[in-house]
């Protein structure tokens, strides 16, 4: 993974030493909250609810034990004891006391992590693929790409006041766990001849108008990937909407003026742009790639996993649903939930932190990720291992057995702590997860991926989702909308609204009938609910929904 410079640790020093003043001239009342509000945006910090908020970034989802370490201190010295992790590969602090802040960010600085770029008008935290270098399903490993996209837009002059915050996701895989079509960029590594290159999407985007991205170009050159960066970000800053901060992302440019005419404009200014880089960017790349060259992979027996397996029924359900195939015989990648039943999907205590930061260190290789479904990945563990790593995290409460199920339910904050939100999320979800555990029916239903938001900011990804619920205000009384058949993947579509909005009592009741009329109407139990949903369309999910609710009433 990559490791800061001395140019990486003086810069972020003095960012950190000028965000310090700000603060103190914040608290004396040198500065009010109108003129700091750009100043703390700038540096991760929000104001929510009850409490500022602090966004760390975590590069494509990338860290190792002293950095987890590192993010359990700042959970037990300046928050409640916990942090949650986003979509967005970052984590959140809820609770910090504004003073604190700098604090925080210097500690952060010690490990190489930072918060610059997590929030205001500009590139956000790029995202990747949490089994990149991991899985053999890839071309190559993306993170190297991403840390040099990272560099390229920190800070970068022309991209600092865009029009709205704007997304880059980048896979090497044919799997898309990324979600790319969903991003104003997304970047697939794909090869022409032998040669690297991406196939580049824009325009894709959630929120208040979801939109699938567009094929800006099939087959980009890996040498020409900042030029073509530089070339769209010129132009959406330039021809974006401005006028309205709902029609500000790309995605509606794209719309507005379609994708031929944004892919001319797109390629004049990359005619411009091109000769200006003179190949630097590519040397840096080279070094960059280096560290993230693959740890020395071990080859010894798989007998104490093959005896757990076989002996231990919840050890082999917990392998059944949080393991994952590796690139390299005798390994597997190791997925821990953040998702056990009743509790607030992606929150993890320090102590919890801890304890993955440890495992990271003695079993894998020193390396952890965060996926964007908020859950924890220990990405090179040896078969051998398992047990013992099985063992850890279920004595820490991390063991739940649940990935890809029912339970493992993405959800943003909701009104729990977030200013925009318009509903609750996480109780939704806890509810949800409970219920499905009282009726045993998630291994029996499968893969499933329920995704939760509460408000129309789409945070939680709901329209992605199999099942898609989005919390809005109705006269002042929390209403629950059902979208269905949403996919994240290569093959990404859009959830279809099932009709009018459930309730906050009667929501749960309605995604059980979901799940009973896949159940009953499934081919097989190898039918998921995705094929199902394609093979029978909207209507029984309708019926099931509307006319037993309209039963039920009578």
């Amino acid at each position: 993974m990559y490791k800061y410079t001395e140019f990486d640790t003086a810069f972020l020093a003095e960012r950190n030493r000028q965000f310090r003043a700000q603060v103190e001239r914040r608290i004396d009342g040198s500065l009010t909250e109108d003129e700091f509000k750009p100043l703390r945006l700038m540096n991760g910090v929000y104001l929510q609810l009850h409490a500022y908020m602090l966004r760390v970034a975590i590069p494509y989802g990338t860290l190792n034990s002293a950095q987890m370490r590192q993010l359990a201190l700042l959970a037990d010295k300046w928050d409640k004891g916990y942090g949650h992790f986003t979509t967005r590969q970052n984590i959140q602090y809820n609770w910090p006391k504004l003073r604190d802040i700098p604090d925080m960010l210097d500690a952060l600085g010690e490990v190489g992590l930072h918060a610059i770029q997590t929030s205001g008008n500009t590139i956000r935290n790029v995202t990747s693929d949490h089994f990149a270098g991991a899985t053999g399903e890839e071309i190559g490993d993306p993170r190297p790409v991403a840390e040099l996209i990272r560099q390229w837009s920190t800070d970068h002059p022309e991209f600092q006041f865009l029009g709205r915050k704007f997304k880059i996701a980048i896979t090497g895989a044919e799997h898309d766990r990324a979600v790319i079509k969903a991003h104003d960029i997304g970047l697939r590594m794909v090869e022409q001849n032998g040669q690297p290159g991406f196939e580049v999407l824009v325009g894709g985007g959630l929120g208040r108008t979801p939109m699938i991205g567009k094929v800006i170009r099939d087959f980009l050159p890996q040498a020409d990937l900042l030029p073509y960066l530089e070339s769209i970000l010129s132009v959406y800053n330039l021809l974006g909407r401005r006028d309205n901060k709902y029609k500000a992302r790309i995605k509606i440019m794209v719309h507005e003026h379609g994708i031929e005419d944004i892919r001319a404009r797109v390629e004049e200014r990359f005619e411009t742009i091109r000769p200006t880089f003179s190949g630097v960017d590519q040397e840096i790349l080279a070094d960059i790639a280096e560290m993230f060259a693959p740890p020395a992979f071990r080859n010894v027996s798989e007998a104490p996993f093959k005896a757990a397996y076989h002996e231990d029924p919840v050890f082999r359900s917990w392998c059944d649903t949080n393991l994952s195939a590796h690139k390299a015989e005798g390994y597997a990648i190791v997925s821990i939930s953040l998702k056990k039943q009743g509790e607030t999907p992606g929150d993890a205590t320090g102590e919890q932190m801890r304890v993955m930061a440890d495992l990271a260190k003695t079993y894998g290789h020193d390396e952890l990720r965060i996926s964007h479904e908020q859950n924890v990945i220990l990405p090179h563990v040896h078969k051998s291992d398992l047990p013992a790593v099985h063992a850890a995290l279920k004595e820490a409460g991390l063991a739940t057995a649940n990935i890809g199920l029912v339970s493992d339910i993405i959800a943003c904050p909701g009104m729990d702590y977030c200013a925009l939100a318009t509903a609750r999320s996480i109780p939704i979800a806890q509810q949800i997860a409970t219920r499905f555990e009282e009726l045993k029916l998630e291994h029996e239903i499968g893969p499933m991926k329920i995704k939760i938001s509460g408000c129309i900011n789409a945070c939680g990804h709901h329209h992605v989702g199999h099942i898609g619920i989005l919390g809005l205000d109705r006269a002042g009384v929390e209403n629950y909308q059902i979208t269905l058949g949403g996919d994240g993947t290569e093959t990404a579509a859009l959830g279809t609204r099932t009709g009018p909005g459930f309730s906050y009592e009667d929501i749960v009741p309605a995604i059980e009938r979901i799940m009973r009329t896949y159940l009953d109407q499934r081919e097989n139990a190898d039918e998921t609910f995705l094929q199902a949903y394609g093979r029978l369309g909207m209507e029984p999910f309708k019926t099931a929904l509307y006319e037993q609710e309209a039963i039920a009433a009578e």
